[in-house]
């Protein structure tokens, strides 16, 4: 995993963000490294059902899912979740191995990386959000790195709590 903590003065914006996306994406991914797959679908929080070392992993593929494909490129909503059952993605994740969420996680980051590099990052979602913004791909990067970086957080506990191993 690249370090991000000593950044050179001259990357550009892009590389930036994209170098802390993918930073986070690995520190996501670093910390299931050895979970067992008893363990991946554990949820340890009474109300916090859903959160699982599954659940988050298939969670932020998701969400990645949901931010690229339907808010910027404006295609389709293919994602698991319905109005009844919003945080699906979380709970069908026990279904599938571990290593298979990650897989999955990792092929799909690739091809977003593939879409940043093609897209400048002022370029406008095809989709408004609430309120009728449309958000531009910066704000996107910005926000999925939030997101991710908060979940790694989630994961942290979880790892923890489970088997007692910490990270940096």
């Amino acid at each position: 995993m690249t370090r991000i903590d000593d950044t050179p003065p001259a990357w550009d914006e892009r590389t930036q963000l994209t170098t802390f996306l993918d930073y986070a994406r690995d520190t996501a991914r670093a910390k299931c490294d050895g979970v067992s797959a008893e363990n991946a679908g554990r949820a340890l929080l009474p109300r916090s059902p859903l959160m699982t070392m599954s659940g988050l992993i298939n969670h932020l593929r998701w969400v990645e899912y949901y931010w690229f494909q339907v808010v910027f490129l404006g295609e389709e909503d293919q994602g698991p979740w319905t109005d009844e059952d919003p945080d699906r993605e979380m709970r069908i994740a026990v279904d599938f191995p571990l290593t298979r969420l990650l897989d999955e996680y990792a092929a799909q980051s690739a091809r977003y990386r593939e879409l940043v590099a093609d897209s400048g990052l002022d370029e406008k979602a095809r989709r408004a959000r609430h309120g009728g913004v449309h958000v531009d791909l910066r704000w996107i990067l910005l926000h999925l790195t939030e997101e991710t970086a908060r979940h790694n957080g989630h994961l942290d506990i979880l790892r923890e709590l489970l088997d007692g191993t910490t990270g940096d």
